[in-house]
């Protein structure tokens, strides 16, 4: 622990021309007492730290002195990928991996390109949970991530419904969707892929021996193909509307988009007053009356003739407000 710390301590003055004992104190997570020690260290050790003394002093490496170190180790360019997504860097547990790649790419680069990380983060975060939600890291991301690099499968324990299943699977990849983390895994000898919510694990235990990963196997496509599966799967109901030239326009915005666009690329021509009539799958007439009734006056849901009526009661009852 102590050594790669003092390894993080010499690339961070090998990038910087001084830093104060405050500033490594933050930086290591340390005390500035801890930061005298170790500087103290380095340079019995050899690595020539000179400390400057004064308000305006600080550490500073002495002769243009450059270590070698800076070599990536693999779980470190692999992190070094994810580091535009400081959040889920954190979740799995690939922090202060993914810090360790970025000083060691900093001190490989010239000074003139030095600072290209810090300009950088300035201008670009990724923020993946959606609006008026709070994400929930899960217990068992870190066990699930482990896996996931190490190539290992894991005999997984998750809830299904009121009771818990449990599972070996190949883990062979993360997701993160809306703030939700979902695992692409195989179950283990055969040949079916699913996709699994980890915050419904309720145990991961890493098997021993790494299984052969399938070098094929693209994930962001299974994703995709997944995802547009699932989507359409809920749709398991049809309601039949007349939407106005306006209907038309907010109806991606209020509706399921896969319904959306199914519904609009079959409607008919317009009718003497420009209105559209067309077919829409939806989850249910529950979910169907709440999203519709978004549009207001710009829609008239023909069938089912329940939907109808509902539509028609509630429509009466906000007249009867506004009268």
């Amino acid at each position: 622990m102590r050594a790669a710390r003092l390894i993080k301590m010499v690339l961070l003055l090998q990038t910087r021309a001084s830093m104060t004992a405050a500033e490594l104190a933050r930086e290591l997570e340390v005390s500035e007492r801890t930061i005298t020690r170790d500087a103290q260290a380095l340079s019995e050790a050899g690595v020539p730290v000179y400390a400057d003394r004064g308000r305006a002093g600080g550490y500073r490496l002495v002769g243009g002195y450059r270590t070698r170190l800076t070599g990536l180790a693999r779980s470190e360019a692999e992190a070094l990928f994810l580091s535009g997504v400081p959040g889920a860097l954190r979740e799995m547990g690939l922090q202060d991996t993914a810090s360790a790649a970025r000083l060691k790419v900093s001190a490989a680069l010239l000074p003139s390109v030095r600072d290209a990380s810090r300009t950088a983060a300035q201008r670009f975060h990724l923020d993946a949970p959606a609006w008026f939600s709070e994400p929930r890291t899960p217990e068992l991301l870190p066990s699930v991530a482990d896996a996931v690099w190490d190539d290992r499968p894991v005999l997984a324990r998750y809830r299904r419904g009121e009771s818990e299943v449990e599972r070996t699977l190949e883990p062979y990849g993360l997701v993160l969707k809306a703030g939700v983390w979902y695992l692409c895994a195989r179950v283990a000898d055969t040949e079916a892929f699913r996709v699994y919510r980890i915050d419904r694990f309720t145990a991961v235990r890493p098997g021993a021996e790494r299984f052969r990963r399938d070098d094929g196997f693209d994930l962001p496509g299974f994703w995709a193909e997944r995802a547009e599966e699932f989507a359409r799967s809920v749709l398991r109901s049809e309601v039949v509307v007349r939407l106005s030239p306006d209907g038309v326009r907010r109806l991606p915005y209020v509706l399921d988009p896969a319904s959306a666009k199914e519904g609009l690329s079959a409607s008919g021509a317009p009718d003497g007053q420009g209105w559209v009539t067309l077919t829409l799958p939806v989850e249910s007439e529950e979910v169907a009356h709440t999203q519709l009734w978004g549009l207001g006056p710009e829609v008239e849901v023909l069938a089912p003739a329940s939907l109808r009526e509902r539509c028609a009661r509630d429509a009466a009852r906000s007249a009867a407000l506004y009268r």
